[in-house]
């Protein structure tokens, strides 16, 4: 604003030494400043070139060295290209046979366990009907050793009652018949 006072009074031819002074201290204030302003400009264009050329000369460095390494890399890769061009149809295929195997096995599974299942079954049916069997052979057993044991035993206790009423009888018909006998206890002597 003051710089557009100082204007309109140039406009009007009435300067006054005060504002024509003022007016010079702002012009060289411009230029002092336009020319700080160009020297930054400039020393910030030589430090870009500056930059720039390192920037290009690390390039090329890098250019220099990488290049034997990308030369001896694109072989492998073409290489590893057509490996992989070849074997991912035979990788595809052996997954698709692992799938179907493992279907297969999952599906034998289920019928070695639905097999196993039965075969259980069974077993223990037939095992119950063994179990059955032999403990009615036992049975029949204990039963059969019994009657012989009675079929032998009866006639023995009774045979051996006869016996022993016959010897009573005997002794009873001997006993009236022999003279009494008085019994003399024996006594041994020591030396």
């Amino acid at each position: 604003m003051w710089m557009m006072a100082a204007w309109q009074g140039l406009e009007n031819d009435s300067i006054s030494a005060g504002n024509t002074r003022l007016l010079m201290i702002f012009v060289g204030i411009v230029a002092l400043s336009m020319f700080v302003q160009a020297i930054v400009v400039i020393v910030a264009a030589i430090g870009a070139t500056k930059t720039q050329k390192r920037v290009l000369a690390i390039a090329e460095e890098l250019r220099t060295r990488a290049t034997p390494l990308i030369d001896k890399a694109i072989p492998i890769i073409n290489k590893a290209e057509i490996l992989v061009e070849v074997t991912l149809p035979k990788i595809e295929r052996i997954s698709d046979n692992l799938v179907e195997t493992s279907e297969i096995v999952k599906s034998k599974a289920k019928e070695f366990d639905v097999t196993l299942s039965d075969v259980n079954l069974k077993t223990r049916a037939q095992v119950a009907r063994v179990d059955g069997m032999v403990s009615t052979a036992l049975t029949a057993t204990g039963s059969l050793a019994e009657m012989v044991h009675k079929g032998i035993r009866m006639p023995l206790v009774e045979m051996s009652g006869v016996v022993n009423g016959f010897k009573a009888g005997m002794d009873v018909l001997f006993s009236k018949s022999k003279p009494k006998v008085k019994s003399v206890a024996i006594t041994k002597f020591e030396d």
